[in-house]
Order: C-alpha cells, then structure tokens, then sequence
C-alpha cells in the first residue's frame, strides 16, 4: 500500500481547504464565551445595555459562520476520504488482480473480500472523519486552554493536568485493542468466507440435507465473533470511566475555585462564566479520546492487513528487459505455427505432478489427453496459460520459451474451455464477449453458439442472449452452462482451442454434434481433455497420463492395438456394445 503521506500530497488541497474551514470554526467556537463574558460583566453587572444589540448580532454571526465552516469542514474531509478510499480500493483490486494464481490457492474469498471493504472502509474513516475529529482535538485543546491561560493561568493548571492522564489513558487503552482488533478482522473474514461458500453452494447444502450442520459451524464463528467483540467492549468499559470520571470532576474543581476567586474579587463573574464555558468544551475532546484511539487503532490494524497484501507478489510476470531478436520478430510479425512441450517437470506442495512430459503440436491438429483423475491433465493446461511456470524443461511457442513472452500474449493466443465452467452474473452475449469484448460481433456470437449446440435453448429463452444468467450459471443446466462456455471459447478465435473434459454433462446425441462442429475447424490447433474415448478418438495424436508422467502415445487405432489404459477405457466404455455387436452376428 502506498504511504498514507502519498494521499495527503496527493489531495494537498482538499485537506488544506477542510483544515482552514476546521481553524475557522474553532476560532468562531472560542468567541462564544468571550461574548458571554461581555453580557455578564458588562451589560448585566455594569448596565451598558447599549452593548446587548452587537453582542446578540456576534453571537449571531458566530453561529452562522460555525455552521458554515462546519458544513464545508465535514464536506470536503468525507469528499477527500471517499477518493482516498476510492484509489486504495483500486490499486488493492489491481494488485489482487496481479497476483499469480497460486496466491489464489492459498487466499479464500472471504478473506480478501473483507480486506477489499471492511479494511478500506476503516481507512476512509482515517482519512475522513475520524482524522478531522483527531485534528479538531488536537487543535481544539491547544486553543482552550490558550483562552483559559488568559483567563486564570491558575486554574488552567487543573486541565493541563487532566489531558495528559486522559491522554495516557486512551494510549494504554488502545495498545490492549490493537490485538483485539486484528484478531476482529480475521474472524471477519472467516465468517465471511463460511457464509459466502454456503450461500454459493445453497443447492448443495440442500441436497445432502446439512442445513443444521452448516448453521452450525457458521454460529461457532458468530459466537466468536460475538465473544472478540465483547472483549473488546470489556476493554472501553475499563478505561472509558476513568476519563469521564476525570472530566466531570475538572468541571467541579473549576468552579469551586473559580467561586472563591470570584468571591475573593480575583476575577469577574463573566471571567468565570467564561471560563467554565471553556472548561465544558475543553471535556469533549478528553472524552473523545478514547474513542478516536479506539477507531484509530482499528484503521492501523487494517493497514496492517493490507499492507500482508501489498507484501505479496506475483511469480509469474513479464519478461524484463528489452527482448532478444527472435522475440521481438515473433511478437511485431506473430502468427502461431506450434506448440511445444519439452521436458516439462512441475511439483506442487512438494507433490510431483508432472515428469518429464514432453509433445509437440503443430498448427490445424489435434490433440487428445487422457488419463485418470489427478493424473496432472488440467496440470498441462494451467501451464500452458502460464498460471504456473514448469520446474524444469520449458513450453515453447514457435520455438520462443513462453516466459519470454509477455503474459497477454501467450494467454490471448488461447481460448480455453475449463473444466470448472464459471459464468458471471450478466447476460449470455456479454458472458460469450469476454474473450475480446470489442473484437467479437454479434454474427461470431450467433455462429459460436450454433457450434456450441446453445442457440437452440438460448433462443427459447424470452430476452435471448441478452438474458441475465444468475450467479456462476444458477438456472441453467449443466450442460447449458458447458454449451455456453464453449460458445465464448468459439467466439474468441484463438489459435489454439482447449477443451478441459467440456462435454461432460451433454448427452451423447448433443456431444456427438459438438464434435462434429469441431471437426470443422480447420484453422484452429486443438487440446482435448477428455475421460470420454468419443472426444479423443480423432485427435491426430493422443497421450495418456498416468501420474503424471506419459505412459502411452499414438492415434486411436494404435493405442487400441497397445491393449494398455486407453484400450481398458475404451472396453469399459464400449465393451457392452462390441458383445452385442458380436452376438448379433
């Protein structure tokens, strides 16, 4: 995060507009009693009534311009607080947003999202209110107690005493927060995380009947919650009276002594007047202090949380430096001519996921990948975007390393049917234009949808494309969800088409009608991922993992003929056929 002094230069201005209307309405603040002064002493004890007209119009005046100079004080610290919030949030996102997907793998949602808003909402309250009321404690005591001084240095004496142990007060007050709050906002986000996770997943949690459990675990950590919050209200309730307890008295001890002075004939009644009227006003600010030290150490506390993020960065970026020659011809005259993986190793978690996987695939063809679960599939095509970088060998692009292209390159150069179909909650032509927004017409949405098999069901629909999908796909089908994916897959004309197990939940009437649309693209070079033999079986070359590492090669026919994993899935699948087949003959 950048230094809180970054956003007060930046907004120099602004701040010292609200920080001249803040001296303006103290000093208004601190006229009042001297007026009072003047209609006690002078017009009610001497009788120069005379006076009563101006002094009324004074305190008339002081009235105005103190609502004025509140007004554009409060305006313009909300209205500069609400910038500062608005860029930190946006350079939080694009940093996020930076961030390599392995942070992902160990971040959850709630987390970050409760450091996206409750964080920042805790530095605008910085910035803004809570820094104004700071300043006007600040600025409001030193002008007190200068008005009190010229009153009775004696019994200024009294509050020069109370505001440093006030002031110690809140210090040692907010020093036992600082914890209680970080440990606020941690459960905050663990709270946050359970109740989007099982909102996100209501049908779920439904359809295996675990609402008790679910509400279960989400009320451990609201009691919790409840009991940090509760800890932290012991805390304010220890300190808090001391300090009241302290002001209150202050008031009584002034005037106590202020009446024997007055009695004495050391001072005017309209001095005293005065001076208790200062020495109300000078109460606030030792209350507030409590407070503000509470909020402050919640804003710090915040920063903190932030600044873990901010901490983090991405190992996987772009190249730096000037590019070689090769790379900066590949990158002015690009066009994709093969793809290859040489040697490619890659663990996770000290876990091997792949060994030594090595292929090449050249424009127009077709490859298939198969293998069991966690055989390192989906591995290849993460790589392949540079979501993670290998530990050994390399992924070339027409001969060029992938990590000396930029990141934008190589992952515009693929279009990418995951496995986990995501669909953000918008309507179905703006869930197909992510691919290339402005480069996508309304013909490459309608002709991806017919290759996709979704124009028949997009159609039925009452808004067509222009229907709103819930969140993540909710009301449509499985199979719609894959259809529509691979519409925005066939929409974006990459080089290279990836299909991670798309045609999974379709019907083999509809899946068999995908793979013909396939088939005719000519132009596109293609990556299969499939458990289906019927999606692989006319790959130019198909490869099957087995822990991660290539155990068979070869076409259709030649892995059949190997009589090893892919023939054994082949069996399982159309075994039963094949007998039926046999015996009708």
């Amino acid at each position: 995060m950048k230094k809180i002094s970054f956003y007060l230069k930046k907004y120099w201005y602004l701040y010292l507009l609200a920080l001249f209307c803040l001296f303006i309405y103290e000093f208004l603040d601190m006229v009042s009693p001297k007026v009072t002064q003047s209609i006690i002493d002078d017009v009610i004890t001497d009788g120069q009534t005379n006076l009563l007209p101006i002094l009324i119009i004074t305190l008339v005046v002081v009235g105005v311009g103190r609502v004025a100079a509140g007004y554009v004080r409060e305006f313009t610290f909300d209205k500069t607080s609400f910038k500062v919030a608005s860029d930190i949030r946006k350079h939080l996102f694009g940093h996020v947003q930076s961030l390599s997907v392995d942070y992902f793998d160990k971040m959850n949602t709630g987390e970050i999202m409760s450091r996206v808003k409750d964080d920042v909402d805790k530095l605008q309250g910085a910035f803004g209110f809570i820094g104004m009321m700071f300043l006007q404690v600040v600025i409001h005591t030193v002008m007190i107690l200068w008005c009190m001084w010229q009153i009775s240095p004696f019994l200024t004496i009294f509050p020069i005493i109370a505001l440093p142990l006030c002031a110690t007060i809140a210090i040692v007050m907010e020093r036992k927060l600082d914890k209680v709050y970080e440990e606020i906002s941690d459960e905050d986000a663990d709270m946050n995380t359970v109740a989007e996770e099982n909102l996100t997943g209501v049908r779920v949690v439904k359809a295996f009947a675990r609402e008790k459990f679910e509400i279960t675990k989400f009320l451990k950590h609201n009691k919790r919650y409840y009991d940090l919050n509760m800890k932290q209200s012991k805390v304010w309730i220890k300190y808090n009276p001391l300090m009241q307890m302290m002001t209150k008295m202050l008031i009584v001890v002034a005037l106590l002594l202020g009446g024997l002075k007055v009695i004495n004939g050391e001072m005017s009644l309209g001095a005293l007047g005065a001076f208790l009227e200062y020495c109300a006003n000078a109460v606030w600010p030792m209350e507030m202090l409590g407070w503000l030290s509470n909020e402050l150490a919640s804003a710090f506390a915040s920063k903190k949380k932030l600044d873990k993020i901010y901490a983090e960065t991405a190992k996987i970026r772009d190249p730096e430096g000037e590019p070689d020659e090769g790379v900066k011809d590949l990158l002015e005259n690009f066009e994709f001519k093969n793809l290859e993986f040489k040697n490619v190793s890659f663990s996770m978690e000290n876990k091997k996921i792949l060994e030594n996987v090595s292929f090449k695939l050249e424009k127009g063809r077709t490859l298939g990948i198969m293998g069991a679960t966690g055989s390192g599939k989906t591995t290849i095509i993460n790589m392949l975007l540079r979501f993670y970088d290998p530990e050994k060998g390399k992924i070339l692009i027409n001969g060029v390393d992938i990590r000396e292209l930029p990141l934008a390159v190589v992952r515009r150069n693929a279009s990418v049917v995951m496995q986990d179909v995501f669909l953000f909650s918008d309507t179905i032509d703006e869930n197909i234009r992510l691919g290339n927004k402005d480069g996508i017409t309304n013909d490459d949405i309608s002709e991806a949808l017919k290759k996709a098999c979704a124009s028949g069901f997009v159609g039925k629909l009452e808004e067509g494309t222009e229907t709103v999908i819930g969140e993540r796909g909710v009301g449509l089908s499985g199979g719609q969800k894959q259809r529509i994916s691979m519409a925005r897959a066939f929409a974006k004309h990459a080089p290279v088409l990836v299909l991670d197990d798309s045609t999974s939940a379709l019907d083999m009437e509809t899946e068999h009608e995908v793979q013909e649309n396939l088939s005719e693209i000519k132009n596109s070079t293609k990556i299969i991922i499939a458990h289906r033999i019927s999606a692989v079986r006319h790959a130019d070359e198909i490869i099957v993992l087995e822990n991660g590492k290539i155990s068979e090669r070869g076409n259709h026919e030649s892995l059949l003929d190997k009589k090893g994993y892919y023939y054994k899935t082949y069996m399982a699948q159309y075994g039963d056929v094949l007998k039926q087949l046999e015996n009708a003959n």
